[in-house]
């Protein structure tokens, strides 16, 4: 404290208050936009990735959540948290049977799936299969 009236002339710079954007004038959130088939891929390969695990959230209300566990990127750094998935990709995923649901973990707020790439059944092909001829030797 005596250092402080020794040094009456001495500014200090205080941080300055940082003002947020308005929602209206910030850019359309990517939700509203529409689902273009490259996000719609990129969200089955993370989901397909068995290093990100990937869960639905269901709330009370009827709200649904997808998100996955991002591994540390060690070049970066970034990662070790939670991240997000579009609901509206996701929710066309399931529809599609692309993806599903696992056991349900319930909570007395909301229930957690386990979200897996759903496996792919043999499509039957369009021709019927021929035995091969046997041809016969004299």
């Amino acid at each position: 404290m005596l250092a402080t009236v020794d040094r009456s002339t001495t500014l200090v710079d205080l941080p300055t208050v940082r003002r947020r954007r308005a929602r209206a004038a910030a850019a359309p959130s990517p939700a509203a936009a529409p689902a273009s088939p490259g996000t719609t891929a990129d969200v089955l390969r993370i989901i397909a990735d068995p290093r990100t695990p990937t869960y639905v959230t269901v709330f009370a209300n009827g709200r649904r959540r997808y998100s996955y566990w991002r591994p540390i990127d060690p070049a970066t750094g970034a990662g070790g948290c939670y991240a997000a998935l579009p609901t509206a990709e996701c929710d066309e995923l399931q529809s599609s049977g692309r993806i599903t649901l696992g056991e349900p973990v319930v909570d007395p707020n909301r229930t957690t799936y386990r979200v897996r790439t759903a496996a792919r059944v043999p499509q039957a092909s369009a021709r019927p299969a021929v035995a091969p001829e046997r041809r016969r030797v004299a």
